[in-house]
């Protein structure tokens, strides 16, 4: 197949340049790297964000990368990337008439307009994933009424328009069902883990304490990182660190960080916290397989990359019963789940793993055994193709390529 896929605000570039990485990059860059190894003609329309980007150039997975010359060539903010849409749909209907892709895949809700904008009027079939809901960020997040109110209406007519929906989790698929959309018109297809890097065997990072605590993320509230700060009074042998956000050197002057380490003082575990700032990606699994537990606690979660990096390393996992982090971390079985915002919760849950070495152990394997065997980027590229072939009259080659 000829594979188009439009990625407006997240370059898969990063993930290999060291970027600002999120989960979206990091979405895209595997998925992509995985159809192309299925036999896939894979292209990604991205963002030109700046003046140096060439026009078009091979990912190191194997797919072509298009640097679509729309809005300023610099970093933008989510209000000016809007407003460079119609040229971005305008680019790609024309790159589209010249060499007619089979498929494209839309990701985050501003991809979907330049997308609905260019594959309409050709024909295409459009699928749409969405990463994130507005609906449900307004829930969670300090944004603005009117912009969240406008991004809601036009992820409502996305949806619509959309040939397929991907979901990313099954509570994404009841959320657009409230938008309008029914659930005929979605497929669930998770996120995926490097099973070839996110491994228990491997490089180990050393430990400051007993036992060790890590999380990863944005430096923001909703992350719920204050939870297992507070957690922490209750064990005087145990160290957090929290990886994400900043550099190491602008952690000093994040201001979510500071509120966080001020959590920490009055909880009389300041010594016990360390923010280390956002880490290389190759380092993640070093952090992952030196902890006793990782702990995701969000208020809400599209999908959640961390838990699966972390089960795919032999990690036990404590997580909020909250998104896709419901369907990937099977409690009683690879982990724990509990109600997010409840640091007495989540401490009894730490209490058992580390009071039980056996069980901490069986966690592990568990948890590495089900993301190799259902989270691998292959496997989710297979699932992905099967969506694909929903929507077009020749359904795609869905034959897996070898294990990684």
């Amino acid at each position: 197949m000829r594979i188009s896929m439009v990625s407006a605000n997240a370059s898969p570039l990063d993930v290999s340049e060291g970027g600002d990485i999120r989960g979206q990059n990091i979405h895209l860059a595997e998925l992509s790297a995985a159809l192309t190894r299925a036999g896939h003609a894979v292209t990604v329309y991205t963002r030109k964000d700046s003046e140096d980007l060439p026009t078009r150039v091979t990912a190191p997975g194997g797919y072509t990368v298009v640097h679509v010359p729309a809005g300023p060539p610099r970093r933008t903010s989510d209000e000016e990337t809007l407003s460079s849409m119609g040229a971005f749909g305008g680019f790609l209907k024309s790159e589209w008439e010249n060499e007619r892709p089979d498929i494209v895949h839309a990701h985050y809700w501003m991809s979907g307009i330049a997308t609905q904008l260019a594959a309409r009027t050709l024909g295409i079939p459009a699928v749409q994933t969405f990463h994130a809901l507005g609906v449900v960020e307004q829930r969670f997040e300090d944004t603005e009424l009117s912009a969240a109110k406008n991004r809601i209406r036009l992820e409502q007519l996305i949806a619509r328009g959309s040939t397929r929906v991907v979901a990313t989790c099954t509570e994404e698929v009841l959320e657009l069902s409230h938008l309008g959309l029914p659930r005929t018109r979605t497929s669930v297809v998770p996120s995926g883990v490097d099973v070839s890097a996110f491994t228990p065997e491997g490089r180990v990072d050393e430990k400051g304490k007993r036992h060790r605590l890590v999380m990863a993320g944005r430096l923001a509230p909703s992350k719920g990182f204050d939870t297992a700060i507070e957690a922490l009074a209750h064990f005087p042998d145990t160290e957090l660190v929290i990886a994400g956000g900043p550099a190491a050197s602008d952690v000093a002057d994040d201001s979510e960080a500071a509120r966080l380490l001020k959590v920490a003082r009055n909880a009389k575990v300041r010594n016990r916290v360390r923010i280390v700032g956002r880490i290389p990606r190759e380092d993640m699994p070093s952090l992952l397989r030196s902890a006793d537990a990782v702990v995701c606690t969000p208020w809400y979660e599209p999908f959640g990359m961390v838990p699966l990096e972390a089960m795919a390393c032999g990690t036990p996992v404590v997580a909020s019963a909250v998104g896709g982090m419901r369907d990937t971390v099977v409690d009683g079985i690879t982990g724990r789940l509990i109600s997010p915002r409840n640091p007495a919760r989540l401490a009894e849950a730490l209490r058992q793993l580390f009071d039980d070495d056996a069980l901490r152990t069986g966690y592990g394997m568990a948890g590495c055994d089900r993301a190799r065997a259902r989270y691998s980027w292959d496997r989710v590229a297979t699932d992905t193709l099967r969506a694909y072939g929903r929507c077009v009259s020749a359904p795609p080659r869905t034959n897996r390529p070898s294990a990684q």
